[in-house]
């Protein structure tokens, strides 16, 4: 269970880092942003998901 928890956790940082390295952001915020996931995998992932993503345009 540890296993499969802990591979969920390493696929989102993976989708938060490259989702970040896309983004339109000045260089420094993308490697704070990265920093911040790799240091802290859960919670910089969850902060950068709800605080670090930038807002679509509704349609």
């Amino acid at each position: 269970m540890r296993t499969l928890l802990g591979l969920i956790i390493l696929a989102l940082d993976i989708i938060a880092i490259i989702d970040c390295a896309k983004s339109s952001k000045t260089m420094v915020k993308k490697v704070l942003w990265i920093i911040l996931v790799l240091v802290l995998p859960i919670v910089g992932m969850i902060l950068y998901f709800w605080l670090g993503r930038e807002k679509k345009a509704a349609a």
